[in-house]
């Protein structure tokens, strides 16, 4: 039933150790605005949302997975080779302590993911407009990200993350033009 091909969505490299940017990447792993608080809540949206527009909700909550899962390997390789003194110079002491090199849903803070990040108003309108601010939020933070490195490498696949956020944002617009344009029709009964 199932055909696993372990691959990402674009491919991630790194050129070198960096815990110090591994910190800020947790910001996309696991903050407010984040991959897995994005995926979230599409997925949770689908429910209350008109059929003219599910199918956007399902393909960018699951792509969003794909995106949380390029942030999980860009933080693994940049931290993977270093020492417990270069983790804790970074600020992750705490988070090494507790996990060795393992990820754990948090923000760069260190401050744990939680299921209050997800929004969900169930106005299908007002949903998507909160949709559009995450995604926008989440192009602001990978455009700060590639400013705070210089690792072009690493660039390139922030660079592609920025780049589905705009998509993303534009595709939700789309759909709000939908469901206004639906709501305004005048019905006939």
């Amino acid at each position: 039933m199932w055909i696993y091909e372990k691959k990402l969505q674009y491919p991630v490299r790194v050129g070198k150790c960096d815990p110090r940017m591994a910190k800020f990447l947790l910001e996309q792993y696991g903050g407010a605005d984040g991959e897995l608080a994005a995926a979230l809540r599409y997925l949770n949206q689908r429910y209350s949302i008109p059929d003219k527009v599910i199918g956007l909700l399902t393909d960018i909550g699951t792509e969003e997975f794909a995106h949380l899962e390029m942030i999980a390997t860009m933080v693994y390789k940049l931290t993977k080779d270093a020492s417990p003194a270069e983790m804790e110079a970074a600020g992750l002491g705490a988070n090494f302590a507790s996990h060795d090199h393992a990820l754990f849903y948090q923000n760069a803070a260190g401050v744990p993911w939680t299921a209050a990040y997800i929004q969900a108003k169930g106005d299908p309108i007002a949903d998507l407009y909160e949709d559009i601010a995450a995604e926008e939020k989440a192009r602001a933070t990978y455009q700060w990200l590639i400013d705070m490195t210089d690792d072009v490498e690493l660039q390139d696949g922030l660079k592609f993350l920025r780049e589905r956020e705009i998509i993303h944002s534009l595709r939700f617009r789309e759909a709000v033009e939908i469901l206004i344009a639906d709501r305004d029709a005048q019905k006939v009964y």
